[in-house]
């Protein structure tokens, strides 16, 4: 009898904490998205029919207040519609929502502590020390490295359209190669050639991510952002993702060659090293570049920790990179005017620059491509490349118009794909318009676009993924004629990435140029 009291006793106790745990916004006097338990906005995530940035901006269009409560799982979290609201969150407000609330544990699990998931100070400081890394000056010396990878895309496409000149190309998967390719060579700092050498180890490391089906990974990547407490306790009983380690290795090889045999090459990789041995990178462009070594006792970044800062660019470059080419280039193929348009601009500023095709690109001259900037830019509002941004509540914060108080602790979201494309802030959203972003138009929010996030944690990267993008595009309207296509909405299809994956690849009909 006392069992049966007990049991009874505790599943009474279990439903309400679970009725009071899914009714906590209704309790809040929040515009709620009504919860489905026990998955909450997961439930088509779970069940592998949604992305995981489609199923926030599904609820993003089912709304209309500046927020919403929502759960993921049993953890109630707000939704931030308002484009202005979001801004405010990560730019004059930032002080209340500095962290992102993710799984991280620089001390046991150095792996984890990159400059996406830190916190606070150490957050903050390594991200002054990283910054010197991307200037446009650093990027101009790693340019040689990246126009060789765009020869290599170029003389691939070649043999393929030799081969079959009138089947379509996957060109997301092709532009995927180009972009690993582009992070090997100048974050890892390895000499890897996919198209031609598909198996190399490089490569076979990064379709880990894509393909690697263990549960125990996916329920470790999960619960980084949905319940960091039990990731934490995952690697404290062992648990080690297997691709960083690879990573690991082969960053540890590749420094210890390099500090062996005094290597030098203009990457990334090699300011990296710089920022182990000495501390700091530096604002000089030209004296960066040589060796600087210093004792093991007396590096100031462990290898783990290098290769978290290298993994977490390597996430962020490759799919913005490959997505917004490929992308940029599905959209011309549609367009005929936008089309000759880019490539008149093209033709124009190889001829000032006084490059052939066939000949290596100038920094200089990506940089004179105007007008592809703007196309790089439309692209990235209709697709961005991060569906969606994440911030925690690190002190409590009262909603500007509003009533409410975001308390301490709750986990934000804002669903960049829903503010990107609200006619509110972008006039006929689903129409490809470059010319929306023209300094003498400008008919838009533009406090809604976002692409790269705002404020101080904004993509430290974002100079060079633009630059990769625009390389890869420029080279491709160089040697190619895209065949034109009919006008064809991309669906998208689930994916555990929490990308935009186009259902069915993004094909595309080339004929080289004449």
């Amino acid at each position: 009898m006392f069992w049966v009291l007990l049991l009874t006793i505790s599943l009474v106790l279990i439903v309400q904490y679970v009725r009071r745990r899914y009714t906590y916004w209704q309790s809040e006097g929040v515009v709620e998205e009504k919860a489905k338990f026990p998955y909450g906005v997961l439930e088509s995530v779970v069940k592998s029919q949604r992305a995981f940035g489609l199923a926030v901006y599904d609820v993003y269009l089912r709304h209309s207040a500046k927020i919403v409560g929502i759960y993921m799982m049993n953890k109630p979290t707000l939704l931030v519609r308002d484009a202005h609201l979001a801004r405010q969150v990560m730019t004059s407000d930032f002080g209340s929502f500095h962290d992102r609330g993710v799984y991280v544990d620089e001390k046991h699990a150095p792996l984890s502590s990159n400059l996406f998931n830190l916190q606070g100070a150490s957050w903050r400081n390594l991200r002054t020390k990283l910054a010197p890394s991307f200037s446009s000056g650093k990027i101009k010396g790693m340019f040689d490295t990246i126009d060789d990878v765009g020869e290599k895309l170029v003389q691939h496409l070649l043999g393929v359209i030799e081969r079959s000149p009138n089947d379509e190309i996957e060109m997301k998967e092709k532009l995927t190669t180009y972009a690993i390719d582009i992070i090997g060579s100048v974050i890892f700092g390895l000499d890897v050639d996919s198209f031609s050498n598909p198996n190399n180890e490089f490569r076979a490391c990064s379709d880990m991510l894509v393909k690697n089906d263990s549960v125990l990974m996916k329920i470790h990547n999960m619960c980084v952002f949905i319940f960091p407490p039990l990731a934490r306790l995952m690697n404290r009983m062992g648990y080690e993702n297997e691709m960083l380690t690879k990573l690991r290795d082969i960053m540890r090889r590749t420094i210890e060659f390099r500090e062996k045999n005094n290597v030098v090459r203009r990457d990334l990789l090699q300011l990296l090293i710089r920022l182990r041995n000495t501390g700091k990178i530096g604002d000089d462009d030209d004296e960066v570049w040589n060796i600087e070594t210093a004792k093991s006792d007396l590096k100031a970044m462990s290898i783990e920790k290098l290769t978290a800062q290298a993994f977490v660019f390597y996430i962020a470059g490759s799919e913005t990179t490959a997505a917004t080419a490929a992308f940029t280039l599905y959209e011309l193929s549609m367009s005929p005017k936008l089309l000759k348009e880019a490539r008149d601009e093209l033709d124009a500023v190889m001829e000032r620059h006084q490059l052939k095709r066939g000949n290596k690109f100038t920094y200089e001259a990506v940089q004179d491509l105007k007008f592809l900037d703007l196309c790089i830019n439309e692209t990235m509002r209709k697709y961005p490349a991060l569906p969606f941004l994440n911030r925690e509540c690190t002190q409590d914060f009262k909603v500007p118009d509003g009533d409410y108080t975001i308390k301490k602790g709750t986990p934000i979201l804002i669903s960049l794909l829903g503010i990107h494309r609200n006619a509110n802030y972008f006039p006929n959203p689903m129409d490809y318009d470059p010319h929306r972003f023209d300094a003498d138009i400008m008919n838009y929010d533009q406090s809604a676009y976002m692409p790269f996030g705002e404020g101080p944690r904004h993509c430290i990267a974002q100079r060079m993924g633009k630059v990769n993008s625009k390389v890869a595009v420029a080279k491709i309207l160089a040697n190619f004629d895209l065949v034109e296509a009919p006008r064809k909405e991309v669906e998208f299809r689930f994916d555990p990435a929490p990308v935009l994956m186009p259902d069915g690849g993004l094909p595309l009909r080339l004929k080289k140029r004449l």
